[in-house]
């Protein structure tokens, strides 16, 4: 997100006020929608660290047997996943605010149904296996990323996910 977004957004909603001459005491922040553009960024930001990791793994490593790859998922805005060795690592949206993260095999499909929307699994994703990161807002209108209440640091975030992603997809 723009470091002065917030700036923007409150020219532009006091704008509106001297043009209309109505006063909105709302205007210039809106917490939903920051909400999901700070998903949408913390995704960019976890993608980019995880290519940032792969791309030291795979370098590393020096062979182009097992090596991680990275892709995008269609008909998403963010989410993404990691694969190696018919093992996948999957972020995912499932709304403003909440991600969540799943492993999966070539054995078992991202969707148990093949006939199931990703909306339908992201409804039901709070009872399937993996992880749920969530933000929640500090004090001052911070947003932080947070797993089971505790705050989340990306690099180590990043770390652990990775470093369970490898072991676990070694063949």
């Amino acid at each position: 997100m723009d470091k002065i977004q917030w700036i923007k957004d409150l020219v532009v909603a006091e704008q509106a006020m001297e043009e209309t001459g109505v006063i909105d005491v709302t205007a210039g922040f809106d917490p939903e929608q920051h909400l999901t553009e700070a998903t949408y960024d913390f995704m960019r930001d976890l993608k980019a660290a995880f290519i940032e990791a792969a791309s030291a793994f795979n370098q590393m490593k020096g062979s182009t047997l097992g090596t991680v790859k990275i892709y995008g998922i269609s008909k998403t805005a963010a989410d993404f996943m990691l694969f190696r060795n018919g093992y996948k690592l999957i972020f995912a949206v499932a709304g403003p605010g909440i991600l969540h993260v799943r492993f999966n095999s070539i054995g078992n499909p991202i969707f148990p149904n093949p006939q199931e929307s990703l909306q339908q699994v992201q409804a039901t994703a709070g009872t399937s296996i993996g992880d749920t990161l969530k933000a929640s807002w500090g004090a001052f209108g911070e947003l932080q990323w947070t797993y089971e209440g505790k705050a989340i640091n990306l690099d180590y975030l990043v770390r652990y996910y990775m470093t369970r992603f490898i072991r676990e997809s070694t063949k």
